[in-house]
């Protein structure tokens, strides 16, 4: 029997097959999960929550170690100002903890950003919902869970 997480349970809804993956003990490192899970780095996806008003967030997926350039979102979005979501505000508007946000099973729809960079993977992983699991999953699927997802470069 599989894990069950909000994310998995999203997932099984769309008919989109993943693989479940718990890490023995607490990861620490972007490299350390990705040795675990038998990837580089480069296919470990980042969910990264940027709050842009009160009340309103967007989710950017990255790959592995990219870094987001601030000036190309807030230029995309439209935005003078943007920060990183709190760990609260991530909490509340996902419904995930740090280290287990994920696209997926959200109580309330959000905006996502792709990084073309995610797309750049045959396979990757993205969090699960849960701190130490993470589901692994094709792109194509991936993009296919996500058809309102923006696709782009945020480097």
């Amino acid at each position: 029997m599989k894990d069950s997480t909000p994310v998995t349970r999203a997932l099984e809804a769309a008919g989109v097959p993943y693989r479940f993956f718990r890490h023995p003990g607490p990861v620490h490192s972007l490299e350390q999960a990705a040795e675990e899970r038998g990837q580089r780095p480069e296919q470990v996806v980042r969910s990264i929550v940027f709050r842009l008003a009160q009340d309103e967030y967007v989710m950017v997926l990255m790959a592995g170690p990219g870094q987001i350039s601030w000036r190309a979102l807030r230029s995309y979005l439209g935005q003078s100002r943007l920060t990183t979501a709190s760990r609260e505000e991530v909490l509340q508007v996902t419904g995930y903890e740090l280290g287990a946000v994920s696209p997926f099973g959200l109580p309330a729809g959000m905006r996502v950003l792709v990084d073309e960079s995610v797309l750049a993977e045959e396979e990757v992983s993205i969090g699960s919902g849960e701190r130490g699991a993470t589901v692994i999953l094709r792109r194509e699927d991936l993009r296919r869970a996500l058809p309102a997802a923006e696709v782009g470069r945020w480097r």
